[in-house]
Protein backbone atom coordinates (compact mmCIF):
# COMPACT_ATOMS: atom_id res chain seq x y z
CA UNK A 1 0.00 0.00 0.00
CA UNK A 2 2.90 2.33 0.58
CA UNK A 3 5.14 1.54 -2.35
CA UNK A 4 8.49 3.12 -3.03
CA UNK A 5 10.86 3.88 -5.86
CA UNK A 6 13.24 0.94 -5.91
CA UNK A 7 16.40 -0.59 -7.27
CA UNK A 8 19.26 0.73 -9.33
CA UNK A 9 17.47 3.99 -10.12
CA UNK A 10 17.64 4.98 -6.45
CA UNK A 11 21.37 4.30 -6.25
CA UNK A 12 21.90 6.19 -9.48
CA UNK A 13 19.84 9.07 -8.14
CA UNK A 14 21.79 9.20 -4.90
CA UNK A 15 25.04 9.31 -6.79
CA UNK A 16 24.21 12.28 -9.00
CA UNK A 17 22.82 14.67 -6.40
CA UNK A 18 19.55 16.56 -6.04
CA UNK A 19 19.10 17.83 -9.60
CA UNK A 20 20.32 14.65 -11.20
CA UNK A 21 18.28 12.60 -8.78
CA UNK A 22 15.07 13.95 -10.24
CA UNK A 23 16.10 13.13 -13.78
CA UNK A 24 17.33 9.65 -12.89
CA UNK A 25 14.20 8.80 -11.01
CA UNK A 26 11.95 10.05 -13.77
CA UNK A 27 13.86 8.22 -16.47
CA UNK A 28 13.59 5.03 -14.45
CA UNK A 29 9.81 5.32 -14.09
CA UNK A 30 10.00 4.49 -10.39
CA UNK A 31 6.87 3.09 -8.78
CA UNK A 32 5.55 0.98 -5.96
CA UNK A 33 7.81 -2.02 -5.23
CA UNK A 34 4.88 -4.41 -5.55
CA UNK A 35 3.02 -2.62 -8.34
CA UNK A 36 3.23 -1.52 -11.94
CA UNK A 37 4.09 1.93 -13.19
CA UNK A 38 0.59 3.34 -12.86
CA UNK A 39 0.95 5.52 -15.95
CA UNK A 40 3.46 7.70 -17.71
CA UNK A 41 5.65 9.88 -15.51
CA UNK A 42 6.44 13.55 -16.21
CA UNK A 43 9.71 14.23 -17.99
CA UNK A 44 11.13 16.70 -15.48
CA UNK A 45 10.63 18.02 -11.99
CA UNK A 46 11.78 21.07 -10.05
CA UNK A 47 14.38 20.83 -7.36
CA UNK A 48 12.80 20.67 -3.92
CA UNK A 49 14.62 22.41 -1.10
CA UNK A 50 15.34 20.81 2.24
CA UNK A 51 13.45 22.09 5.26
CA UNK A 52 15.37 23.93 8.03
CA UNK A 53 17.47 21.34 9.81
CA UNK A 54 16.90 22.75 13.29
CA UNK A 55 13.20 21.97 13.20
CA UNK A 56 13.02 19.29 10.53
CA UNK A 57 16.17 17.15 10.19
CA UNK A 58 14.57 14.71 7.74
CA UNK A 59 15.37 14.35 4.06
CA UNK A 60 13.09 15.79 1.38
CA UNK A 61 13.21 13.53 -1.69
CA UNK A 62 13.61 15.68 -4.83
CA UNK A 63 12.35 12.83 -7.02
CA UNK A 64 9.22 11.89 -5.08
CA UNK A 65 5.95 11.10 -6.83
CA UNK A 66 4.63 14.42 -5.55
CA UNK A 67 7.56 16.27 -7.13
CA UNK A 68 6.95 14.44 -10.37
CA UNK A 69 3.30 15.47 -10.22
CA UNK A 70 4.29 19.11 -9.70
CA UNK A 71 6.43 18.86 -12.82
CA UNK A 72 3.54 17.41 -14.79
CA UNK A 73 1.16 20.14 -13.73
CA UNK A 74 3.68 22.85 -14.55
CA UNK A 75 4.28 21.31 -17.96
CA UNK A 76 0.53 21.34 -18.58
CA UNK A 77 0.14 24.91 -17.40
CA UNK A 78 -1.79 23.94 -14.25
CA UNK A 79 0.01 26.32 -11.93
CA UNK A 80 -2.66 26.31 -9.21
CA UNK A 81 -2.62 22.52 -8.99
CA UNK A 82 1.18 22.55 -8.98
CA UNK A 83 1.23 24.92 -6.01
CA UNK A 84 -1.16 22.66 -4.12
CA UNK A 85 0.95 19.55 -4.67
CA UNK A 86 4.06 21.47 -3.64
CA UNK A 87 2.59 21.36 -0.12
CA UNK A 88 3.33 17.63 -0.24
CA UNK A 89 6.47 17.63 -2.40
CA UNK A 90 8.27 20.13 -0.15
CA UNK A 91 8.01 17.91 2.96
CA UNK A 92 10.02 14.82 3.94
CA UNK A 93 8.03 11.60 3.74
CA UNK A 94 8.72 8.00 4.65
CA UNK A 95 10.50 5.89 2.04
CA UNK A 96 9.02 2.38 2.04
CA UNK A 97 11.87 0.01 1.29
CA UNK A 98 11.16 -2.27 -1.64
CA UNK A 99 11.28 -6.04 -1.80
CA UNK A 100 13.40 -6.62 -4.89
CA UNK A 101 16.63 -4.76 -4.08
CA UNK A 102 16.41 -3.74 -0.43
CA UNK A 103 20.12 -3.13 0.07
CA UNK A 104 20.30 -0.79 -2.91
CA UNK A 105 17.10 0.97 -1.83
CA UNK A 106 18.29 1.54 1.72
CA UNK A 107 21.73 2.63 0.57
CA UNK A 108 20.31 4.99 -2.03
CA UNK A 109 17.90 6.67 0.38
CA UNK A 110 20.45 7.07 3.16
CA UNK A 111 23.26 8.20 0.88
CA UNK A 112 21.05 10.85 -0.69
CA UNK A 113 19.95 11.99 2.76
CA UNK A 114 23.53 12.08 4.02
CA UNK A 115 24.62 14.23 1.06
CA UNK A 116 21.92 16.70 2.05
CA UNK A 117 23.02 16.46 5.70
CA UNK A 118 19.63 15.09 6.68
CA UNK A 119 18.24 11.89 8.17
CA UNK A 120 16.40 9.34 6.02
CA UNK A 121 12.98 8.14 7.18
CA UNK A 122 12.55 4.51 6.17
CA UNK A 123 9.58 2.19 6.59
CA UNK A 124 9.82 -1.61 6.66
CA UNK A 125 6.69 -3.32 5.37
CA UNK A 126 7.52 -6.88 4.36
CA UNK A 127 6.42 -9.09 7.26
CA UNK A 128 5.12 -12.51 6.16
CA UNK A 129 1.31 -12.76 5.86
CA UNK A 130 1.16 -8.97 5.62
CA UNK A 131 -2.23 -7.23 5.83
CA UNK A 132 -4.14 -10.51 6.30
CA UNK A 133 -4.82 -10.91 2.60
CA UNK A 134 -6.43 -7.47 2.25
CA UNK A 135 -5.53 -4.49 0.00
CA UNK A 136 -1.80 -4.70 0.79
CA UNK A 137 -1.43 -8.46 1.05
CA UNK A 138 2.02 -9.87 0.44
CA UNK A 139 5.27 -9.70 2.32
CA UNK A 140 8.17 -12.10 2.53
CA UNK A 141 7.25 -15.73 1.77
CA UNK A 142 8.68 -17.04 5.05
CA UNK A 143 10.78 -16.12 8.08
CA UNK A 144 14.12 -16.96 6.46
CA UNK A 145 13.32 -14.74 3.49
CA UNK A 146 12.33 -11.91 5.82
CA UNK A 147 15.55 -12.15 7.84
CA UNK A 148 17.61 -12.16 4.65
CA UNK A 149 15.71 -9.11 3.36
CA UNK A 150 16.14 -7.32 6.67
CA UNK A 151 19.85 -8.02 6.73
CA UNK A 152 20.18 -6.44 3.30
CA UNK A 153 18.27 -3.37 4.51
CA UNK A 154 20.61 -3.05 7.48
CA UNK A 155 23.68 -3.37 5.26
CA UNK A 156 22.25 -0.70 2.98
CA UNK A 157 21.77 1.73 5.86
CA UNK A 158 25.21 1.15 7.29
CA UNK A 159 26.42 3.90 9.61
CA UNK A 160 24.34 6.66 7.98
CA UNK A 161 21.56 8.40 9.93
CA UNK A 162 18.13 6.85 9.60
CA UNK A 163 14.81 6.74 11.43
CA UNK A 164 13.11 3.42 10.75
CA UNK A 165 9.45 2.56 11.30
CA UNK A 166 9.11 -1.20 11.73
CA UNK A 167 6.20 -3.03 10.13
CA UNK A 168 2.97 -1.00 10.21
CA UNK A 169 -0.03 -3.06 11.39
CA UNK A 170 2.08 -6.11 12.26
CA UNK A 171 1.46 -6.01 16.02
CA UNK A 172 -2.10 -4.70 15.88
CA UNK A 173 -3.17 -7.38 13.42
CA UNK A 174 -2.23 -9.96 16.01
CA UNK A 175 -4.08 -8.08 18.72
CA UNK A 176 -7.30 -7.72 16.73
CA UNK A 177 -7.25 -11.30 15.47
CA UNK A 178 -6.72 -10.44 11.81
CA UNK A 179 -3.48 -12.42 11.70
CA UNK A 180 -4.11 -16.09 12.43
CA UNK A 181 -2.82 -17.47 15.73
CA UNK A 182 -0.53 -19.95 14.00
CA UNK A 183 1.63 -17.07 12.74
CA UNK A 184 1.96 -15.15 16.00
CA UNK A 185 5.06 -16.82 17.43
CA UNK A 186 6.92 -16.42 14.14
CA UNK A 187 5.90 -12.77 13.84
CA UNK A 188 6.96 -11.83 17.36
CA UNK A 189 10.31 -13.47 16.72
CA UNK A 190 10.75 -11.60 13.45
CA UNK A 191 9.78 -8.23 14.91
CA UNK A 192 12.06 -8.63 17.89
CA UNK A 193 14.85 -9.70 15.56
CA UNK A 194 14.25 -6.71 13.32
CA UNK A 195 14.54 -4.28 16.21
CA UNK A 196 17.70 -5.98 17.46
CA UNK A 197 19.34 -6.05 14.02
CA UNK A 198 18.60 -2.41 13.29
CA UNK A 199 19.81 -1.27 16.70
CA UNK A 200 23.18 -2.77 15.90
CA UNK A 201 23.62 0.11 13.47
CA UNK A 202 25.45 3.14 14.80
CA UNK A 203 23.05 5.91 13.81
CA UNK A 204 19.66 4.28 13.35
CA UNK A 205 16.58 5.05 15.44
CA UNK A 206 13.92 2.37 15.51
CA UNK A 207 10.19 2.78 16.20
CA UNK A 208 7.86 -0.22 16.35
CA UNK A 209 4.35 0.37 15.03
CA UNK A 210 1.67 0.46 17.76
CA UNK A 211 -1.61 1.09 15.96
CA UNK A 212 -3.68 4.23 16.39
CA UNK A 213 -6.15 5.87 18.74
CA UNK A 214 -9.16 4.62 16.80
CA UNK A 215 -7.99 1.04 16.54
CA UNK A 216 -5.81 0.05 19.45
CA UNK A 217 -6.30 0.00 23.19
CA UNK A 218 -3.31 0.50 25.49
CA UNK A 219 -4.38 -2.36 27.75
CA UNK A 220 -4.45 -4.72 24.78
CA UNK A 221 -1.32 -3.73 22.94
CA UNK A 222 1.33 -3.09 25.58
CA UNK A 223 2.20 -6.74 26.18
CA UNK A 224 2.37 -7.58 22.46
CA UNK A 225 4.66 -4.58 21.99
CA UNK A 226 6.92 -5.94 24.70
CA UNK A 227 6.95 -9.36 23.05
CA UNK A 228 7.81 -7.65 19.78
CA UNK A 229 10.89 -5.98 21.26
CA UNK A 230 9.84 -2.42 22.06
CA UNK A 231 12.20 -2.39 25.06
CA UNK A 232 15.19 -2.47 22.71
CA UNK A 233 13.69 0.04 20.28
CA UNK A 234 13.95 3.81 20.56
CA UNK A 235 10.20 3.91 20.91
CA UNK A 236 7.04 3.25 18.93
CA UNK A 237 4.94 4.86 16.18
CA UNK A 238 1.24 5.71 16.25
CA UNK A 239 -1.33 6.71 13.64
CA UNK A 240 0.63 5.30 10.71
CA UNK A 241 -1.42 5.81 7.54
CA UNK A 242 -4.41 6.78 9.67
CA UNK A 243 -6.38 9.96 10.33
CA UNK A 244 -6.69 10.26 14.10
CA UNK A 245 -6.00 13.79 15.34
CA UNK A 246 -2.64 14.68 16.79
CA UNK A 247 -4.17 15.30 20.20
CA UNK A 248 -5.93 11.93 20.20
CA UNK A 249 -2.70 10.31 19.06
CA UNK A 250 -0.76 11.96 21.86
CA UNK A 251 -3.27 10.77 24.44
CA UNK A 252 -3.18 7.22 23.08
CA UNK A 253 0.61 7.22 22.80
CA UNK A 254 1.11 8.43 26.34
CA UNK A 255 -1.14 5.71 27.71
CA UNK A 256 0.82 3.09 25.80
CA UNK A 257 4.11 4.67 26.84
CA UNK A 258 3.22 4.44 30.51
CA UNK A 259 2.87 0.68 30.10
CA UNK A 260 6.10 0.08 28.16
CA UNK A 261 8.68 1.84 30.28
CA UNK A 262 7.82 5.42 29.31
CA UNK A 263 9.14 4.94 25.81
CA UNK A 264 8.81 7.98 23.53
CA UNK A 265 6.89 7.80 20.27
CA UNK A 266 6.41 9.42 16.88
CA UNK A 267 3.09 10.40 15.31
CA UNK A 268 2.16 10.12 11.66
CA UNK A 269 0.53 13.48 10.87
CA UNK A 270 0.52 13.07 7.10
CA UNK A 271 -3.27 13.08 6.64
CA UNK A 272 -4.84 13.89 9.99
CA UNK A 273 -5.57 17.57 9.50
CA UNK A 274 -9.34 17.04 9.57
CA UNK A 275 -9.35 13.99 11.80
CA UNK A 276 -10.97 10.65 10.92
CA UNK A 277 -13.83 10.12 8.49
CA UNK A 278 -16.98 9.08 10.33
CA UNK A 279 -19.52 8.53 7.56
CA UNK A 280 -20.20 5.57 5.32
CA UNK A 281 -19.19 1.99 6.08
CA UNK A 282 -17.06 2.01 9.26
CA UNK A 283 -15.08 -0.95 7.93
CA UNK A 284 -13.90 1.17 4.98
CA UNK A 285 -13.37 4.54 6.70
CA UNK A 286 -9.60 4.09 6.59
CA UNK A 287 -9.48 3.67 2.79
CA UNK A 288 -9.17 6.88 0.76
CA UNK A 289 -11.75 8.69 2.91
CA UNK A 290 -13.02 11.97 1.43
CA UNK A 291 -12.61 15.38 3.03
CA UNK A 292 -9.28 14.69 4.73
CA UNK A 293 -6.38 17.13 4.98
CA UNK A 294 -2.64 17.24 5.51
CA UNK A 295 -1.65 17.48 9.17
CA UNK A 296 1.24 19.12 10.98
CA UNK A 297 4.38 19.21 8.87
CA UNK A 298 7.25 16.94 9.96
CA UNK A 299 9.33 18.27 12.83
CA UNK A 300 11.22 17.22 15.93
CA UNK A 301 10.01 20.33 17.77
CA UNK A 302 6.79 18.86 19.11
CA UNK A 303 6.73 20.66 22.47
CA UNK A 304 6.27 17.33 24.24
CA UNK A 305 9.18 15.32 25.69
CA UNK A 306 7.43 12.02 24.97
CA UNK A 307 6.77 12.84 21.30
CA UNK A 308 10.05 12.53 19.43
CA UNK A 309 8.66 13.77 16.11
CA UNK A 310 5.73 14.40 13.87
CA UNK A 311 6.43 12.43 10.68
CA UNK A 312 4.74 11.89 7.35
CA UNK A 313 5.13 8.12 7.37
CA UNK A 314 2.33 7.40 4.93
CA UNK A 315 3.09 9.30 1.74
CA UNK A 316 0.21 11.72 1.12
CA UNK A 317 -1.30 11.28 -2.31
CA UNK A 318 -0.74 7.54 -2.59
CA UNK A 319 -3.80 5.31 -2.60
CA UNK A 320 -4.85 3.15 0.34
CA UNK A 321 -6.36 0.63 -2.08
CA UNK A 322 -8.84 0.21 -4.89
CA UNK A 323 -11.75 1.75 -3.02
CA UNK A 324 -13.65 5.04 -3.35
CA UNK A 325 -12.37 5.44 -6.88
CA UNK A 326 -8.73 4.95 -5.98
CA UNK A 327 -6.09 2.89 -7.83
CA UNK A 328 -4.41 -0.08 -6.20
CA UNK A 329 -2.60 0.40 -2.93
CA UNK A 330 0.59 2.43 -3.20
CA UNK A 331 -0.16 3.97 -6.58
CA UNK A 332 -0.21 7.75 -6.95
CA UNK A 333 -3.76 9.14 -6.71
CA UNK A 334 -3.57 12.73 -8.01
CA UNK A 335 -7.19 13.65 -7.30
CA UNK A 336 -6.82 12.56 -3.70
CA UNK A 337 -3.50 14.38 -3.35
CA UNK A 338 -5.12 17.58 -4.56
CA UNK A 339 -7.99 17.18 -2.10
CA UNK A 340 -5.61 16.65 0.82
CA UNK A 341 -3.62 19.74 -0.12
CA UNK A 342 -6.68 21.85 -0.84
CA UNK A 343 -8.24 21.03 2.52
CA UNK A 344 -5.09 21.71 4.55
CA UNK A 345 -4.47 24.96 6.41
Amino acid sequence: MYGSCTGRARVRAAAVGAVGAVAALLLAGCTSPDAGSGGKQPEAAPVVSQQPKATDPFWVNPGSKAAQQVAGYLRDGKKEDAELIKKIASQPVGEWVGTEQPEEDARGFTEAAAKADRDAVLVLYNIPHRDCGQHSAGGAPDSDAYRAWLDKVAKGIGDRRATVIVEPDAVMHMVDGCTEDQYHEERYDLLKGAVKRLKQLANTKVYLDAGNAGWGKPDQIFEPLRWAGVAEADGFAVNVANFQTTEASKEYGKKVSAKVGNKPFVIDTSRNGNGPYTEGDPAENWCNPPGRALGETPTTNTGDPLVDAYLWIKRPGESDGDCKGGPKAGDWFPEYALELARNSK
